[in-house]
């Protein structure tokens, strides 16, 4: 098993359910990945194809949007056919990391552009697990800070600990312009919560239990971030069994096996 994943990292980790990789991307990656969402945001608004990848509009935002990217809440299904993003998660600086908490065998199975524009509303508390049922955890949540997250723009929140909580009873939620599929969690003390204040290049990897959310942006600066989600290679999508389908923003892709890069489905 790599070595990459430090005794802090570790720590943290088991301690608080999460840790910070500061500085860990360079500006030309972030500028080239809000570039090309840009690009995907229009050639989509124009009725053009954009492959597997699909647009989530804020509800919210849209009446005052002058531009496709103005109004947009989040973009999915990057990982596999766009080059800058599937290139960060099949870096050997990441997945030497990664490989220390889920093993020698790697897939990305989600990856989601999020936009929060000035005015967009934040997702209420949640557990990431709660959206995976899969037949194994946990899984490792990825979050890239494009621009700077602070206490005004939407930062996240997370609950230190709170990985070690079962999955837990959700309700929807009913706020006027919610994104289609948020939920909440109403049984918890989240008193303890932190927000999570990150410079543009900052890591954030997560355990898939940590309670997290997102407050509203009420700032006039976007706060933009990537995510990626990575499980062991050998985890089994049980989402037919459970719901009926296979929710349309997974999509399998193997990074490594036996920890060498597993050969391209490209």
């Amino acid at each position: 098993m790599s070595d990459a994943l430090t005794p802090g990292m570790r720590e943290s980790w088991e301690r608080d359910g999460y840790f910070f990789l500061r500085g860990f991307a360079e500006p030309a990656v972030l500028d080239a990945m809000e570039a090309r969402i840009v690009e995907l945001a229009r050639t989509a608004a124009a009725g053009e194809s954009i492959g597997d990848a699909y647009v989530i509009k804020e509800k919210k935002l849209a009446e005052a949007a002058v531009h496709p990217e103005d109004e947009l809440s989040k973009i999915f299904r990057i990982h596999r056919d766009e080059k800058v993003f599937r290139e960060f998660v099949s870096s050997d600086a990441l997945l030497d990391i990664a490989e220390g908490l889920l093993g020698r065998d790697i897939d990305c199975f989600l990856s989601q552009f999020v936009a929060k524009r000035p005015g967009a509303l934040g997702q209420p508390w949640h557990q990431d697990s709660f959206y995976f049922p899969f037949d194994r955890g946990p899984q490792v949540g990825i979050w890239l800070a494009v621009t700077e997250s602070r206490l005004d723009n939407g930062p996240l929140w997370v609950l230190p600990g709170s990985h070690k909580e079962p999955i837990h009873e959700v309700v929807p939620d009913s706020r006027p312009g919610a994104n289609y599929g948020y939920v909440e969690i109403v049984d918890h003390d989240t008193s303890a919560e932190i927000p999570v204040l990150m410079q543009p290049g900052d890591l954030l990897l997560f355990h898939s239990h940590l309670f997290h959310r997102s407050t509203d942006n009420g700032s006039d600066a976007s706060r933009l971030a990537m995510v990626y989600h990575l499980a062991s290679g050998d985890t089994v999508d049980e989402s037919q069994q459970r719901w009926g389908f296979t929710p349309p923003n997974t999509d399998w892709l193997p990074l490594r096996r036996d920890g060498r890069p597993a050969p391209s489905e490209a």
